[in-house]
């Protein structure tokens, strides 16, 4: 049974030179990210194929699936959306299996699904549920840029808050309405839902009518999350819901993967085998 990692980011060369080409957020300035919160360094070598295929190699992980992530805010720059779903299609293609990718926000023949950013979730993704539930593909949603922080908040606030926020926000509001509607639709919730599992107590506490425990087609990934984090997640929705993701190239995947080996071999293999077999065999 193979193995998973379900949240990576990949971004093909025609991407690259796309943001290299512009002028104003987002873009390329030689190796630094230019976002309208701030200026990132990065090594675009990260993005190469064949070294992305030797980090699997080196994880143990069978394929990866890779996204546009939305805190990029490239979903209102068209050009910007078609170079990377035609980049992508191209190194999926070439990776032999290895690859599976999300497209960025829309339903689209030979991705596995769309990656959504959490607000939307909240404030409505139109008919894209039910076109993605039709296609029998899955919805990923994955926090998006933040809002400004304070001034001389530390270089990890957002992380920590708002990426957070945002994705018990969306969490909470899928189990309020669309878990429901689209009982047959798979989402996968990043970050292990900015701890939103931890809430259900508080949840049932604050509501008279409390939605529902975690459906079996809802599911949390991991990245950036050890041991304590981990287990308490296992605790509120058990380990059935949980699936292994990384955030590769943006955070070492090495402490999560220690972190599930800690676990035991039965938890580990759920989380990085199991689950997902299930989860994109239906």
């Amino acid at each position: 049974m193979p193995s998973y990692d379900v949240h990576q980011h990949l971004w093909p060369p025609a991407l690259v030179e796309g943001l290299r080409a512009r002028r104003t957020p987002p873009r390329l300035d030689g190796d630094v990210l230019v976002l309208e919160e701030g200026s990132f360094p990065l090594d675009l070598r990260e993005h190469e194929l064949e070294r992305r295929l030797r980090l699997l190699d080196r994880d143990g992980i069978d394929t990866a699936l890779v996204s546009l992530a939305p805190t990029l805010d490239c979903a209102s720059h068209t050009e910007l959306r078609d170079a990377y779903h035609e980049g992508i299609a191209s190194l999926v293609a070439a990776a032999d299996g290895r690859l599976a990718a999300f497209a960025d926000g829309i339903c689209l023949e030979g991705f596995v699904g769309a990656c959504v950013p959490a607000t939307a979730v909240v404030t409505g993704l139109g008919s894209l549920p039910e076109e993605l539930e039709r296609a029998g593909q899955v919805l990923f949603v994955h926090p998006e840029p933040p809002e400004p922080p304070p001034g001389g908040a530390a270089e990890w606030w957002t992380a920590l808050t708002d990426y957070t926020a945002q994705m018990q926000a969306a969490y909470l509001a899928w189990l309020a309405d669309g878990a429901a509607r689209l009982p047959r639709l798979p989402v996968i919730f990043a970050i292990l839902a900015g701890g939103g599992p931890f809430q259900l107590e508080r949840l049932g506490a604050r509501a008279a009518a409390a939605p529902a425990p975690t459906p079996a087609n809802v599911y949390l990934e991991t990245a950036s999350y050890g041991r304590r984090a981990l287990e308490l997640c296992i605790a509120a929705v058990g380990s059935g819901q949980l699936l292994y993701g990384s955030d590769a190239p943006v955070i070492d995947t090495r402490p999560t993967l220690q972190a599930l080996s800690e676990l035991g071999e039965t938890t580990r293999s759920a989380i990085l085998r199991e689950n997902p077999a299930r989860l994109f065999a239906a």
